[in-house]
């Protein structure tokens, strides 16, 4: 018997693979096979090609079915496994050195080293500066006694000032005295001349142009222009003292007009606590001033002092001269080798970057073109590193802090460059550290920090933007009503360092005790709004912001147990195995290629041209235009 088909049938068997699946694409409900089995409909399943699912069953492969258009899927997935490898598993693929790795590894304990001895040098310089602005505070600042060397808060004793207009001038006398018997210091100090002889010590004036005021009757003469008065005391005034010294300059003081005043000199020192095996001793010249601050205008003149130091170069014997040109060099070579690793690490990570996009953009329009979709969001995400574009950041950091930290080295320094480099290296060595998190990632009971902070970031962020809404509520609130009244409540900063510490739970009983007592009103809304705050964000707001956490926490233990969540690109890469990836014999260009690979590839080039330029015994059958 002879088996008849209807037309119907032999049409539908003529159909190709390519139009049921356009047919099926029209439909919109085309679905990737994950088996790796024969279809039902009996098309043969091609391995590396998916196969895609169509209404009535038939299971067809997708556009572009072609053993071209498998070669190029299975090369594109090779790239993508390789690209998603971490350092250990492409050394088990290819043999591959991880340069990254190895540099991120060297920049650690570079950077590391640079900061323990700039961090050394910063803190005896800070320290030594500090011990020279207390003693001469007790040389030349009237008044000053022990108790304000030590800052404490609250503060032990209210701010030294003056009161009466004859203690500005004698506060001016007390530090000529002190200034004149700077020989009799405990400290090694002398005058900045280079006989030694007392240099004038220089007094500024700073008045409003015209600033009288007649109290008895409520009015007054005011031109807010300020005018400076500068004179340098010299001569008598040691024996006559600085109001008669001034009133012989014709140069009257008037209070009422008075902003502030500085009285300046010069003083130079040795430290010898810096010598070291290799470190010579440092020398000094202090520009110290003493501030009268009368910008309120409150009767309280402020005083106070300041030494900035200025670092010079020592006249020594020759013993410690050679062993400072030895410290400086290994200081600059160390800073050279920081710069230069980081540059490195700076293009490595950056090449990494770029060609993690170069990919990005090769895999989005290969989904278009093989599978008719687009990559989704999450897909595209997979190929920007961020910890590629943290190293990238702290390379920059370390790379500015070094140059300044050598600039710092090789001249006279000012605390403000000190306070930048310092901020460049701390930054900078911070986001080292970090990066070191990475590595630890590869490991399975190291990620889950990682992974759960990660997780956790969108809820966190969502749930901070409504808690800062209420503190900075509660922040306004306090530094307007109890500011006048609290000594924590001074300021906006204050106030919110204030309610930030009650959170914590420090020191919340001296808050309270700490209220003045003067309005009674005032006095119970402290009350309500100290307990409404401590109650609100202690027991309610950092509950929830630990089970926000503890949240993610649990999903991820969850995602270990039975598998995290997968993009439609890890779909398509599958698993990675770098076993497998030997086995399946793939080529340079099917994977990255290092630094030292294209280097290779180009001389090997090369060669062979040069090569073809001589008789290679080869006949063209082509003839020679």
């Amino acid at each position: 018997m002879n088996n008849l088909s209807s037309p119907e049938d032999e049409n539908s068997c003529c159909e190709s693979d390519s139009q049921l699946v356009r047919k099926g694409k029209r439909r919109g409900r085309l679905q990737r096979d994950p088996s790796g089995s024969t279809s039902s409909s009996g098309v043969e399943n091609v391995p590396g090609v998916p196969l895609v699912s169509v209404d009535g069953g038939h299971i067809e492969r997708p556009v572009g079915s072609t053993p071209m258009a498998s070669y190029n899927e299975e090369r594109m997935r090779r790239k993508l496994q390789f690209f998603f490898m971490n350092p250990i598993e492409k050394w088990q693929a290819r043999r591959r050195f991880p340069y990254k790795f190895f540099v991120q590894v060297v920049k650690i304990l570079l950077v590391t080293i640079q900061l323990c001895l700039f961090a050394h040098s910063r803190y005896n310089h800070i320290n030594y500066t500090w011990d020279n602005r207390v003693t001469f505070s007790h040389l030349f600042l009237n008044g000053w006694d022990e108790s304000r060397e030590v800052e404490s808060y609250p503060p032990s004793v209210g701010p030294l000032a003056l009161y009466v207009q004859s203690d500005f001038f004698q506060t001016i006398d007390y530090a000529i005295e002190g200034y004149q018997n700077l020989s009799q210091a405990i400290g090694p100090y002398s005058y900045p001349n280079e006989d030694n002889t007392m240099a004038p010590m220089h007094l500024c004036l700073y008045r409003y142009k015209e600033g009288t005021i007649f109290g008895f009757n409520e009015s007054y003469i005011f031109n807010s222009e300020i005018d400076t008065l500068c004179l340098n005391l010299t001569g008598n005034v040691t024996d006559i003292g600085s109001e008669a010294y001034l009133a012989s300059k014709d140069v009257v003081v008037s209070f009422s007009a008075l902003v502030k005043a500085t009285l300046e000199m010069s003083v130079k020192t040795v430290n010898f606590k810096a010598a070291g095996p290799i470190a010579p001793p440092d020398c000094y010249q202090f520009n110290i001033q003493i501030l009268f601050d009368n910008r309120d205008h409150d009767g309280q003149m402020l005083l106070s002092l300041d030494a900035e130091p200025i670092r010079l170069n020592c006249k020594g014997n020759i013993e410690y001269t050679t062993e400072s040109n030895i410290d400086d060099t290994l200081r600059s070579i160390l800073n050279m080798l920081v710069i230069v690793i980081c540059i490195t690490s700076f293009a490595l990570c950056t090449r990494a970057v770029y060609r993690a996009q170069l990919l990005r953009v090769a895999t989005v329009q290969f989904f278009r073109t093989h599978f008719g979709t687009e990559l989704s969001w999450e897909g595209r995400m997979e190929f920007l590193n961020m910890w590629y574009i943290m190293i990238i950041c702290n390379d920059v950091l370390l790379i500015i802090g070094s140059a300044l930290k050598e600039q710092i080295q090789r001249r006279h320094f000012v605390a403000d460059e000190w306070n930048t480099c310092s901020v460049l290296l701390g930054i900078g060595n911070l986001l080292v550290w970090f990066g070191v998190l990475r590595y630890l990632g590869f490991f399975k009971t190291y990620n889950v920090v990682i992974l759960t902070l990660k997780r956790a970031a969108p809820k966190i962020s969502r749930f901070l933007l409504c808690a800062l809404l209420i503190y900075a509520g509660f922040t306004f609130c306090g530094w307007l009503i109890l500011g006048p009244y609290h000594l924590k409540f001074r300021s906006l900063a204050i106030t919110s360092e204030c309610l930030f510490s009650l959170i914590n739970g420090d020191d919340m009983f001296a808050t309270f005790t700490t209220m003045s007592g003067k309005s009674n009103m005032l006095w119970w809304f402290s009350r309500i709004y100290l307990y409404s705050f401590i109650s609100l964000y202690i027991y309610v707001v950092l509950s929830l912001f630990i089970s926000v956490i503890m949240d993610a926490y649990d999903t991820i233990k969850k995602y270990y147990k039975e598998g995290f969540p997968v993009s439609d690109l890890k779909m398509f890469v599958g698993t990675v195995n770098p076993e497998e990836y030997i086995a399946a014999g793939v080529t340079e260009e099917d994977s990255e290629e290092s630094f030292l690979d294209v280097v290779y590839r180009f001389f090997k080039w090369r060669r062979r041209n040069a090569a073809s330029d001589g008789p290679t015994g080869y006949t063209s059958l082509h003839p020679k235009p």
